[in-house]
């Protein structure tokens, strides 16, 4: 007896969803990224007007000076949707609790100085409120920001923010055998301390801030452009020389997070300064406004990390920063 098997191919209806299809052509396939990210903003029977804001929709481009024909024209360079974000947190994860695992059994912070390890306290852990913030400024963005392709990435960076302040509390634990007393410290410096107020004072203004590309550009670009590369580089090399590389494995996710998270930066600021003048001339605006305004809070905060040498890192850190803005972002800087 033979049995002959033949297929047959079947040709599937459509190739992506209605939605995506209209942007990308209806016989083209489309990315699961793509299908994530495109047309999923909410656009027409709001019904009413917000009662706490009746001079805009719910959902409502006219909340930013920023102004789009498209504001599905952002992509994330990541190609960042919840699942790939999730399962790529996920992966960081595993090795972030690795790295803590490790450093705790073998006791390395016990390695460090006195002088280090209270360096340590007060330069890092106060940074969980700041980070806290940073949670609350990219939460403000999701919510009032208009369009999925933007809104998704500020998202994930308000968790992340959230994360860091998370591994930085968990440092301080390490530092104090798990007592509490480096995090009540930490409270009372962020509250009282000289050296951390003009920082304090200015993430408690950008909590204030009602545009939402705005509040961006300040916390996104200005306010993390100065404050990664001053405590997650140039303090850590510090440390690092002093005997305390142990530190940088604990934060090993910090600076991959901030050099993945300014790819997207960059190429939404490059997007919208690339739409219009008047875009690239608000947006330069509020890159320079805001940068020298971070530059002038960490001040202090460069002095208890770095002593005499937080000038020259300071005044080298706004030189890339402002390196960047032009070269990456095309602002006018």
């Amino acid at each position: 007896m033979q049995i002959d098997i033949k297929t047959n191919n079947v040709r599937p209806i459509r190739q992506t969803f209605a939605h995506v299809a209209r942007r990308l052509g209806t016989d083209k396939p489309a990315s699961r990224y793509q299908e994530a990210t495109l047309d999923l903003q909410a656009e027409t029977n709001f019904h009413y007007r917000p009662l706490w804001d009746p001079d805009h929709e719910l959902f409502d481009p006219a909340r930013t000076a920023i102004r789009m024909q498209d504001w599905y024209a952002f992509k994330d360079p990541r190609q960042y949707y919840y699942g790939t974000w999730t399962i790529a947190r996920a992966r960081q994860q595993d090795s972030m609790e690795r790295n803590f695992s490790f450093v705790e059994k073998r006791a390395l912070l016990d390695n460090l100085s006195a002088a280090w390890r209270d360096r340590v306290a007060g330069v890092m852990i106060p940074l969980r409120h700041v980070e806290y913030a940073a949670n609350l400024n990219n939460t403000f963005i999701t919510a009032y920001g208009y369009g999925t392709a933007f809104t998704q990435t500020t998202s994930f960076a308000a968790m992340d923010h959230l994360g860091i302040a998370q591994y930085l509390s968990r440092i301080g634990l390490l530092l104090d055998g798990n007592s509490g007393e480096a995090l009540d410290a930490a409270k009372q410096a962020w509250m009282a301390d000289p050296a951390w107020q003009p920082l304090r004072e200015l993430v408690e203004e950008m909590l204030t801030i009602r545009d939402w590309f705005e509040l961006y550009v300040a916390q996104s670009y200005a306010l993390d452009g100065l404050l990664y590369p001053l405590i997650y580089q140039r303090f850590d090399n510090a440390l690092s020389a002093s005997g305390g590389s142990a530190v940088a494995m604990l934060t090993e996710f910090m600076v991959d997070w901030f050099a993945e998270n300014c790819r997207c930066v960059d190429a939404f600021l490059k997007t919208a300064a690339s739409e219009s003048d008047a875009n690239r001339k608000q947006l330069s605006h509020w890159a320079r406004n805001w940068s020298a305004r971070a530059a002038k809070a960490l001040k202090p905060v460069a002095d208890k990390a770095l002593g005499e040498d937080a000038v020259a890192v300071m005044a080298e850190l706004q030189t890339e920063l402002q390196t960047r803005g032009a070269r990456q972002c095309g602002l006018e800087i």
